[in-house]
């Protein structure tokens, strides 16, 4: 057998049984050790088989893989077998005993098997987080003291839209927009410096983030710190709340807005004129609450049917908004009601004139199911600060004034003013 060509300390390993088997794969997987052969009188023993698998002379006889052995002079053998007389045929081939045996191979096969078992335990428990890490749905990031990605989960490849090996290595602030791009290195150094920080530990905080395509979205992330091997990591947990933002969004405005006409409902209406009538009080100006009941709504509805009555008052919302000025509202707060608020109106007859135009647009027919429909509709307006200076006191005095020219006429407007003279004269 060459001596020549191997690589590490030169190994025969006598006895090919558990022990023996355990003793081959560690070796095999030392560089500083080089099994040069391996013998058992059991021929099918299993550490016979895995030096075969891997080309590694085999020998049913000890006394003979000693022979073959001879040519490796600083060979070591370990002797794992019940045959003490090994020790002595190996003295004689080798001219020195470098024989381990008996108790102290025992003790060594021992702290292999256990070597093996915590490598087995170490590596199932890794492979147990790594699939973990890789399926969660989360993402998963971890950037060094520097800020540079250090752990890139699948996940988080979903969410930004990075492929890992493009991620790593780079600067965590590619994952956020301007300005927190540029305020994230002192940010991590203020912290390195002082300690404090407003996000570590803090569960749930939502920023805004980006993808490699340049689109921002919302963000959740939940951020830890970590030191391992002497070195500090910051480990982030994010979740794209993209849906769930919409989904808020879209309760708040179901809770604000009429599900019909889309406009304003009684709720934020009247947050709406709060804010007019003190914007009104701090600049001395006047604004006007304007109180419309739609004349001929329920005829159309019983004739033609609720559909027919749900495209009519979608078509009024569209006229209303068209007439009034952009700085006004317009809320829809019952079936065919609807409240308006004109700010910085300047004078009555003002107010007067935006009613006269909304009568003139509702006057024009509707097409609905084939059919041309013609309503009306009776305005009622309170005016701040002339009739009242509180808020649902304005709103109620419109509708005094509106049930006024429904007795009038209809399709026209009243004043609040109107109703207190009438009550005067009675």
């Amino acid at each position: 057998m060459d001596a020549q060509g191997i690589k590490g300390y030169p190994v025969l390993i006598i006895g090919a049984g558990r022990g023996g088997s355990a003793l081959l794969e560690m070796f095999m997987e030392d560089g500083l050790v080089s099994v040069v052969a391996m013998a058992d009188m059991n021929s099918d023993a299993p550490g016979l088989q895995l030096a075969r698998a891997h080309g590694i002379p085999t020998y049913t006889d000890a006394i003979r893989a000693l022979q073959a052995c001879k040519g490796y002079p600083d060979c070591i053998v370990y002797n794992l077998s019940h045959d003490d007389t090994i020790a002595e045929e190996a003295f004689r081939v080798f001219g020195d005993r470098r024989v381990a045996s008996g108790l102290e191979v025992k003790l060594f096969w021992q702290m292999v098997t256990n070597l093996k078992q915590t490598k087995g335990d170490l590596e199932k428990s890794q492979n147990q987080l790594q699939s973990i890490i890789s399926n969660v749905m989360d993402g998963i990031i971890t950037i060094n003291e520097s800020g540079e990605i250090q752990g890139f989960n699948p996940a988080a490849e979903d969410i930004f839209g990075y492929a890992q090996q493009e991620a790593l290595g780079r600067n965590v602030r590619i994952l956020v927009p301007e300005p927190q791009r540029s305020a994230h290195d002192a940010y991590i150094g203020r912290y390195l410096q002082s300690g404090e920080s407003r996000i570590l530990g803090v569960r749930g905080r939502e920023l805004v983030a980006v993808r490699k395509n340049g689109e921002e979205f919302p963000m959740e992330i939940s951020i830890s710190e970590m030191v391992l091997g002497g070195h500090r990591y910051f480990i982030g947990i994010v979740r794209d709340i993209t849906e769930r933002k919409r989904a808020e969004e879209k309760i708040a405005h179901l809770a604000h807005y009429d599900y019909l006409t889309d406009l304003p409902n009684r709720a934020l209406f009247l947050d709406i004129l709060d804010h007019s009538v003190a914007l009104a009080k701090r600049n001395k100006n006047k604004a006007a609450v304007l109180f419309l009941d739609l004349d001929g709504f329920k005829q159309v509805n019983d004739t033609l049917g609720h559909d027919a009555g749900d495209q009519l008052l979608k078509g009024v919302a569209r006229r209303l908004k068209e007439t009034i000025r952009g700085s006004d509202t317009v809320a829809r707060v019952g079936g065919d009601e609807f409240l308006l608020v004109l700010d910085n109106i300047g004078t009555n007859e003002n107010a007067a004139q935006v009613a006269g135009k909304i009568i003139g647009a509702l006057a024009e027919p509707f097409e609905l199911a084939g059919e041309a429909c013609r309503i009306g509709g009776s305005i009622g307006i309170s005016m701040y600060p002339d009739d009242s200076r509180e808020t649902l006191r304005l709103i109620k005095q419109a509708d005094e004034a509106m049930y006024l020219a429904k007795q009038s006429g209809k399709c026209t407007c009243r004043f609040y003013r109107d109703v207190a003279r009438q009550r005067q004269g009675a």
